[in-house]
């Protein structure tokens, strides 16, 4: 009897990527996804700019009703635009005003927001009154400024800020919340060994704060200076409301009247933008070093 040789059916092989492999893939299609989105990020904010810088350079002769004639590049160059808007405006005066207004919130800001933020974040593991004091200035977030908005129109009247400084004022407690929540968290990055050591070399908190303490939150200055700036020199309703029939105009002001007097001339209004534009774009890139650190140590650490 012959010996039958029993043939065993073999499995197909079957490949087993690496671990390493598989995250590279998960890497990869991450990505592809987060290039599609600072694609879509960029366009969103250079096609309104590329809009913006077109029509500020035609003149309205070349303005169509299509997106064709608003996007296509004028016939030639020219900066009438941006000088009649600057004499329509009052561009000087109401720069100065932004200026001074803006410049002084900032000063004040700094001062005031981080001694409060450190009084408060350096008590608040121990007393549970900074804690709710911290609370409470921190909620005031959630106040929106319509609710506000009557009540400090015949306050400020009746005790004579409805003019520049009483909106300087009113800045420095908008911002304090957001600002007070900012220092309070960068603070824990600041090592107390630090204080410590000063208080053995027989330093007060005054002078300590101002050698050590404040010089060395210099990335959450320039976040809140950058912050606080933005705010301010766009803003509209403060202003308005309060310095409403003052001589002193700020350049979101006088943009309001010049789009209202202008409604139809898109050229103007565009070169007005780029204008005021200018000076908060160059103090951004002067700060911009400083920001992102300051944001990332002090808003989500805090």
């Amino acid at each position: 009897m012959s010996s039958e040789r029993h043939h065993v059916p073999q499995l197909p092989e079957v490949h087993i990527k690496p671990a390493s492999e598989i995250r590279n893939d998960k890497d990869s299609k991450s990505n592809i996804f987060l290039t599609i989105l600072l694609i879509l990020g960029c366009i969103t904010i250079l096609f309104p700019l590329y809009m913006t810088v077109i029509i500020a350079l035609k003149s309205p002769s070349e303005m169509t009703n299509d997106i064709a004639g608003a996007l296509s590049f004028p016939n030639s160059f020219s900066l009438d635009n941006f000088a009649e808007a600057m004499r329509v405006t009052n561009f000087w005066n109401s720069l100065t005003n932004s200026l001074v207004i803006t410049g002084i919130t900032i000063i004040l800001a700094l001062i005031i927001h981080s001694m409060a933020g450190y009084a408060i974040g350096r008590s608040m593991a121990r007393h549970k009154g900074f804690k709710l004091m911290y609370f409470y200035i921190v909620s005031g977030m959630f106040v929106p400024f319509a609710i506000l908005m009557m009540p400090l129109v015949k306050e400020t009247a009746k005790m004579n800020l409805d003019n520049m400084f009483g909106v300087i004022l009113l800045y420095v407690v908008f911002y304090m919340p957001m600002n007070v929540m900012l220092y309070s968290g960068y603070l824990k990055n600041v090592p107390l060994a630090m204080e410590e050591a000063a208080d053995i070399d027989g330093a007060s908190t005054w002078k300590t704060y101002w050698t050590i303490i404040f010089p060395m939150m210099k990335p959450m200055h320039a976040t809140v200076a950058v912050l606080t700036a933005l705010g301010t020199w766009n803003d509209v309703m403060t202003p308005l409301v309060i310095m409403s029939g003052s001589e002193h105009t700020t350049l979101p002001l006088a943009q309001l009247n010049f789009q209202t007097q202008f409604g139809t001339n898109y050229n103007l209004a565009f070169a007005s933008y780029l204008l005021a534009l200018i000076p908060i774009l160059i103090f951004y890139i002067f700060c911009q070093k400083q920001i992102i650190g300051g944001i990332a140590n002090g808003a989500v650490k805090g």
